[in-house]
């Protein structure tokens, strides 16, 4: 099933190139058909936060993140299941988070500014206190300029594969210590640290924090099959 997608981009004096502004009933007919990344190169551009924070309003409709090669990435909504799947996830880390009590819990709306400059919002984050005390008041209430400790990416149906491994690679190369890639379709995970080949996990049961996430056991169970689907 193809659509014709209208050609519609909003030229902004702030930024001195087009950025699209996408139609937002177009979101649910691609969540229907197919895979649907939308990529704008804006690599001679060096934007700043406030130019990507106006960017994201004026595409509300759409997860908005910038690569590290300077690439705009729009990308849309998940849908209720991942949505769910993703609050499950976000609800045990920070439960963990709670009683370990040296970090703090991202949700995924929660943006990073990474060393290389991709401005980034996985699914799930935790950093260490010590290092967020580290940041100005500016800072930590912007997009905080540092890559996560540790982040889960959760893959959904609209989600390529090849995509979100070259993501978690690129948090590896970036700092981030521990990096776990959950692909329910598959019942797989992806196990990513710094300095390390990839490791995929087969229908695991359960996933450890290992030595970054000290004590944390994840019950994957609730993540292969929800209550409702």
């Amino acid at each position: 099933m193809s659509q014709n997608i209208p050609n519609r981009t909003t030229k902004s004096p702030n930024f001195g190139f087009d950025f699209p502004q996408i139609p937002p009933n177009f979101s649910d007919v691609f969540r229907k058909t197919q895979p649907f990344v939308m990529k704008v190169d804006v690599s001679d551009i060096n934007l700043s936060d406030d130019q990507f924070a106006q960017i994201e309003q004026a595409n509300p409709e759409w997860k908005i993140e910038l690569s590290g090669k300077g690439e705009l990435i729009f990308m849309p909504s998940t849908g209720f299941i991942p949505g769910v799947r993703n609050t499950v996830l976000t609800a045990r880390i920070f439960n963990w988070a709670e009683q370990d009590g040296t970090g703090e819990v991202g949700d995924s709306s929660t943006m990073f500014v990474l060393p290389n400059g991709a401005r980034r919002s996985p699914d799930v984050s935790w950093v260490l206190r010590a290092r967020l005390k580290k940041l100005t008041k500016k800072q930590i209430q912007g997009y905080a300029p540092l890559a996560p400790d540790f982040v889960i990416e959760l893959r959904s149906p609209s989600d390529s594969l090849k995509e979100l491994r070259e993501k978690m690679t690129e948090y590896s190369e970036n700092g981030v210590r521990l990096g776990w890639l959950i692909d329910p379709s598959k019942k797989q995970v992806y196990l990513y640290h710094q300095n390390q080949e990839v490791k995929v996990l087969e229908n695991p049961q359960t996933l450890s924090g290992e030595n970054v996430l000290n004590g944390l056991t994840l019950n994957l169970a609730e993540i292969w099959e929800t209550k409702i689907a």
